[in-house]
């Protein structure tokens, strides 16, 4: 056992990409993932208007537009055509139209038409910045049929805006309060990362074993033994890299924790093995760094977009959810939102985290198999 461990420090010392894959890379990309959506609100997304009334009326609309801490109106333009070879270019993320006749059409309650276009690639900003013009001109509307009750008779502002907008509706966001983008993001895409670290950094230890041992002598005269012994060498630094980020989020950071770190943990152990199990059922099914390099990014790339998080995963289509399925981080970034957003008991978690991940002994019997069978395959021709 002993030998083993100095086997597989000598295997570290001489390939730094493995070693970098290890220690401090999932640490530089996490970090920088964060610095990058650090600031944690969108705001001021620079829009543009085109307006063709352009009196007043129209203007207070504007202001309104600009006013909201979405978005900062940068841009006007005099036509259609112009705002929208600016959306194409990148100019802007989006830009209303005003019609002509806006305010006589309010005047004589007949609801103008206002346009707004904005890119839907970009989702999470179209989602923003379609909330942001609905509180504008929602704004504005109150304001618009105020002077119009006041217009009538009504004595005070209060009274006018009431009769305008009878109903007022509060909406409350749970869990995230503030609708910190670090907070939605960033912890589910560290764990996407980290899955996708694992799957790759096993396929480069076995590969250098495979290329400073040999075959034979890397797996030995017990190869199923050699195999799970050399996993236990590398899974501590998954867990340590794993139990590092949960206490980064959470302490450091200090993001809210409705549950406990202690099933999250147990969550990440059995993530880390099933990434080792699917890293080197790549590795021993096609014996080729490349080819078992190319499966692990086909498997893990689409990790963030099928978790769940951006999309609803009961809204996916058939393979994708099955596709889905197949990730192991798709299961944990469950437990950790169950217990950082929900509070769910441990013992939920756990069970429920269990269950499913019981379908990777089948790829553990495939590894294990194919295994033993490059081991007769190398007996035999000695």
């Amino acid at each position: 056992m002993q030998n083993s461990r100095l086997s597989q420090w000598h295997v570290l010392k001489h390939d730094k990409w493995l070693l970098s894959s290890l220690t401090w890379l999932p640490v530089f990309l996490a970090v920088t993932l964060w610095w990058i959506f650090s600031q944690g609100l969108v705001c001021d997304l620079p829009v543009g208007i085109v307006d063709l009334e352009n009196d007043t009326v129209s203007r207070t609309l504007v202001r309104q537009l600009d006013a909201t801490s979405v978005m900062a109106v940068t841009s006007a333009y005099p036509n259609v055509y112009e705002a929208r070879q600016a959306l194409i270019a990148g100019n802007i993320y989006a830009y209303a139209v005003i019609p002509r006749h806006f305010t006589r059409d309010i005047y004589n309650n007949t609801p103008p038409q206002i346009s707004v276009f904005y890119n839907s690639q970009y989702i999470l900003v179209g989602k923003q910045i379609n909330s942001a013009v609905n509180q504008a001109y929602g704004t504005f509307n109150t304001q618009a049929g105020a002077l119009k009750q006041l217009s009538k008779g009504q004595q005070t502002f209060s009274g006018a805006a009431g009769q305008a907008l009878p109903l007022r509706s509060q909406i409350t966001p749970l869990f995230n309060l503030n609708s910190d983008y670090a907070q939605f993001l960033v912890s589910a895409i560290v764990p996407a990362l980290w899955q996708i670290f694992i799957v790759v950094s096993t396929i480069l230890w076995l590969t250098a074993n495979y290329r400073i041992y040999g075959s034979k002598t890397m797996l030995g005269p017990q190869p199923v033994r050699r195999f799970i012994s050399l996993c236990r060498f590398y899974l501590p630094f998954y867990l340590l890299s794993g139990f590092g980020f949960l206490s980064w989020f959470y302490t450091g950071l200090k993001w809210p924790m409705a549950g406990s770190l202690f099933p999250l943990i147990y969550a990440q152990l059995l993530t880390a093995v099933a990434c080792i199990i699917m890293g080197s059922l790549f590795f021993f099914i096609t014996q080729d760094p490349a080819r078992a390099m190319s499966f692990a990014g086909v498997l893990t790339a689409p990790s963030f977009a099928f978790m769940g998080i951006t999309f609803p995963a009961t809204d996916m289509p058939l393979p994708a959810e099955i596709w889905r399925n197949l990730l192991p981080v798709s299961y944990y970034i469950e437990a950790q939102i169950g217990q950082s957003s929900y509070g769910v008991t441990s013992w939920q978690t756990i069970t429920r985290f269990s269950l499913p991940m019981l379908g990777y002994l089948f790829p553990l019997g495939v590894t294990l198999l194919l295994i033993k069978k490059h081991h007769a395959r190398q007996e035999s021709d000695t």
